[in-house]
């Protein structure tokens, strides 16, 4: 029997998730498509992917605002969505890497890690926060990162990604006080995923224990758990794979 990763939406929600073709966004499709609490799943991506199923796949350009319109209106025309994750993120390519100390800092790197980590998804937010479902539970859920906590940085270092997601959790907490005036039922959160094996993660895994070290599928299980258990007081909040609450 498929697992009901969601029970706490109604039956045959919906969901829209960006960012499907990166190893969490991926893991966190291919969980829904073995629940069967799931109806439809709106898969995006830069490219989108055929239609297999209920996963229906979409282009669009993070950082494009348009197309984040297009997509999400393509997503709802059908009726609300229940379900938006936004699973992007950027900690390094080839022309970025984390900064070690101020010295290493870069106006065009610290601009494109904003754009990525937190201008990206706000505007996933500004056109997606309207389209949830109003009368049930509903979610929006954008990856984060521990290290996005101000209390919880005690090593220093990685300024620009530490900053943006920063950002991204308090632009999140404020549009969750903004979506509760006329969604009582919403949850809008950040999630820190834990340390997982991704292209993302890569260059900093030596240090560590394997046991911390989740496989995509891990992870994706993890975080859709914990938002199955959230409710509409937790909403705002920075939430990490095991539940805990993670302070600003």
């Amino acid at each position: 029997m498929a697992d009901r990763q969601l029970s706490s939406l109604r039956p045959g929600y919906r969901a829209l998730i960006f960012g499907s073709s990166g190893g969490i966004g991926a893991a966190i499709v291919r969980a829904l498509v073995g629940d069967p609490n799931c109806s439809a799943i709106y898969a995006a991506a830069r490219t989108a992917s055929p239609a297999a199923g209920k996963v229906r796949g979409l282009g669009f350009d993070l950082t494009d605002e348009a197309s984040i319109a297009e997509c999400v209106a393509e997503a709802s025309a059908d009726g609300p969505l229940d379900l938006v994750f936004v699973a992007t993120g950027l900690l390094h390519d080839a022309d970025i890497r984390p900064e070690k100390s101020l010295r290493a800092l870069d106006a065009d790197a610290m601009a494109r890690a904003f754009q990525i980590n937190t201008i990206g998804p706000a505007l996933i937010a500004k056109h997606a926060l309207p389209k949830l479902r109003k009368d049930d539970k509903a979610i929006f859920a954008a990856l984060s990162a521990r290290v996005g906590s101000i209390s919880d940085n005690r090593l220093g270092g990685w300024h620009a990604y530490r900053a943006s997601k920063s950002a991204l959790n308090m632009l999140v907490k404020t549009c969750s006080v903004e979506l509760a005036w006329s969604h009582k039922m919403a949850v809008c959160v950040t999630l820190h995923p834990g340390t997982v094996d991704t292209p993302l993660s890569q260059p900093f895994q030596a240090n560590v224990p394997e046991a911390k070290l989740f496989t995509t599928d891990r992870s994706a299980a993890a975080l859709l758990a914990v938002l199955d258990q959230l409710d509409a007081p937790q909403t705002g909040g920075l939430f990490a794979w095991d539940g805990e609450q993670i302070p600003f």
